[in-house]
């Protein structure tokens, strides 16, 4: 069904990770620069936002870059048909000075494919951003912080006997992080059913973003880490396959809640048990997953194996997690001397 004639009623819908698309709904109000431009800019901003983006997170990103780049359009008295390359490169060049390479490069994707809609579906006659290039990042390493290998160890050591069933609720979650390299996105989104265990071997059953589906092999400490949560929380019945693997226990509950944690809370448990034991307060989520990739470089492992348990398409990304080489370097380097 068309919408009414009055787009100011229009909501331009950003759904963040947790909301009601996938937990919860954050909606922003229409810009009005998308509203003075006309009923079929509104209809169409809308369905792009919502309809043609499926990832939640994605969809959040994108949403927020393009109210951004509207409230600059409103500040300047600019309208989006009146839009041209200079006056949206001028608006990248700017907010290059306030927001990293990548960031700024997200931001350009978002309006760039977001305009493009609008002229595919006829609102725009052509695309003001298709001649606008991004920035060139060449990295040789990522920026994400890792554990050197005695922190790993000193805070699984604090997770030994878990004291209560929270306790080994987050020693799991860690451990599927750091030992199988799993993103935190589809950490949240397992369920019970997901961690299949036959004889002494066990498996992981992921869905990432794009739709993948992956099965990999569950490392032996994931295996007893993860069943030993399911025992304790009497989640290792038939009965309970569809349930969420991973589940919040608001406040001070020592009771599971039923619903799934989502990558906010995990945040929150990793900063808190990091904390514990004295570990950098940058320590994050993924963090687990590039200390787990550069354990497996020094240990010897092979980096399109790496690149596969990852769910890397090519194994330059796999190397960005590898802080190894970043550490023989510094070896190499003290060679030099006088």
């Amino acid at each position: 069904m068309r919408p009414a004639a009055d787009a100011q009623s229009f909501a331009l819908v950003a759904v963040a990770p947790g909301d009601e698309f996938g937990n919860g709904a954050l909606i922003a109000s229409l810009p009005r620069v998308i509203s003075r431009a006309g009923e079929a800019f509104a209809f169409h901003s809308l369905e792009f936002v919502t309809a043609r983006i499926a990832n939640p997170n994605t969809r959040a990103a994108y949403g927020r870059a393009i109210v951004e780049f509207c409230s600059w359009c409103e500040d300047h008295g600019l309208s989006l048909p009146a839009l041209s390359s200079p006056i949206v490169a001028a608006y990248f060049h700017e907010l290059g000075t306030r927001l990293s390479a990548s960031s700024t490069n997200q931001h350009l994707s978002a309006v760039r494919q977001w305009l493009e809609w609008l002229t595919r579906s006829g609102a725009l006659r052509v695309n003001p951003a298709a001649s606008v290039r991004g920035t060139r990042i060449s990295r040789d390493a990522g920026k994400t912080p890792v554990l050197e290998r005695e922190e790993a160890r000193r805070l699984f050591a604090s997770l030994e006997r878990p004291n209560g069933l929270i306790a080994r609720r987050d020693r799991a979650i860690l451990a599927v992080m750091l030992y199988d390299f799993v993103r935190v996105g589809a950490l949240v989104r397992m369920r019970v059913r997901d961690f299949q265990v036959h004889d002494d071997a066990a498996w992981l059953v992921l869905r990432e973003k794009g739709g993948k589906e992956r099965r990999l092999p569950a490392h032996h400490l994931v295996r007893d880490y993860v069943l030993a949560y399911l025992y304790g929380a009497g989640l290792n019945g038939r009965e309970h396959a569809k349930t969420p693997l991973f589940q919040s226990a608001p406040g001070r509950a020592k009771a599971l809640s039923g619903k799934p944690l989502d990558r906010s809370a995990v945040l929150g448990i990793v900063k808190r048990r990091c904390r514990s034991v004295g570990l950098p307060a940058s320590i994050c989520n993924h963090s687990f997953r590039a200390t787990g990739i550069t354990l497996h470089q020094e240990n010897g492992g092979d980096i399109e194996a790496a690149a596969r348990l990852a769910g890397h398409a090519d194994t330059r990304t796999t190397q960005l997690y590898n802080r190894s080489r970043r550490r023989i370097s510094s070896l190499e380097v003290e060679r030099v001397h006088i």
